[in-house]
């Protein structure tokens, strides 16, 4: 049972009507479902369709939504830049928007956050949104600077030849030329993900729609991963990770962009959680 929609979204300063796609897997009067909050920004719900294993394995009701931006909810490539409309508030109230759409304060539901979403689903959750049971933060960090100190350590295992090239672009300020595409398509493949060929399929239409739109990804992250120039850069929810009420579980891999260093913080801080790292996950 599926069931596709989208939502109007009131967003004064986008100056147009805005609105969310959403689609249901399953019946979420049935049980408490589980909203997915995908990554990027910008990287659409596509990505993480095979989390539809959960609704076929255990009959676990699934909530997929494009965040406003991105895939087919309301595209703004006139805000590119604006770093005071893409804030993570926009993202909070489109999420709250969408819960109340659906009914399900009272009844309940859980959260799974991918990267970005799991940032966005970390600060969202340390509100103590009503209705929230559990949160499952996967393969993002409580700080970007903890991120950053993974993504560095990641950096120097790579070989030589591309650390040259990728120090470099960034230092001549070339991070748009093909020779540095090809340098980060390098770091992707070890951490982005070790899925084979590369890319696989999923990453492939993530990637395309953070290419064929960059606006909220260029405005809040930057080119790149290896490098946050955004109005992310300073993000952290360290300090209100302790008002995270939801159970918890915490997951990454060891091969994972997001590294111990940038979880850890989530495991001292939550009361409620479990935190397991996956060898090799691909």
């Amino acid at each position: 049972m599926e069931q596709e929609g989208v939502i109007e979204f009131d967003v004064p300063a986008a100056g147009k009507e805005c609105k969310t796609w959403y689609k249901v897997v399953g019946n979420i009067k049935s049980d408490i479902p589980l909203i997915i909050v995908h990554g990027g920004p910008g990287a659409a719900h596509e990505y993480l369709q095979g989390l539809e294993a959960l609704h076929e394995k255990h009959r676990i009701p699934l909530i997929f939504y494009d965040q406003i931006g991105c895939g087919n909810s309301t595209h703004l490539k006139e805000k590119a830049g604006d770093e005071s409309f893409w804030v993570e508030d926009l993202f909070h109230r489109e999420l709250d928007n969408l819960v109340d759409h659906l009914g399900l304060r009272e009844s309940g539901f859980d959260i799974f956050g991918h990267s970005w979403g799991g940032m966005m689903g970390s600060s969202y959750a340390a509100k103590r949104p009503d209705g929230l049971r559990r949160l499952i933060i996967a393969n993002a960090p409580a700080s970007v600077e903890t991120w950053l100190r993974g993504i560095d350590k990641l950096r120097s295992q790579l070989p030589q030849n591309v650390r040259d090239v990728l120090e470099r672009c960034e230092r001549e300020g070339r991070m748009d030329s093909k020779e540095y595409e090809e340098a980060v398509n390098v770091f992707y493949e070890r951490h982005l993900c070790l899925k084979r060929p590369w890319p696989p399929k999923e990453v492939e239409i993530a990637l395309e729609h953070m290419t064929g739109d960059p606006t909220v990804y260029s405005t809040m992250y930057g080119i790149s991963e290896l490098v946050v120039t955004g109005n992310l850069k300073d993000w952290s929810v360290v300090e209100q990770a302790s008002h995270i009420q939801a159970s918890t579980l915490l997951i990454n891999g060891t091969h994972d962009e997001a590294q111990d260093v940038c979880v850890q913080p989530f495991f001292a801080k939550i009361p409620k959680v479990k935190w397991i790292t996956l060898e090799d996950a691909r």
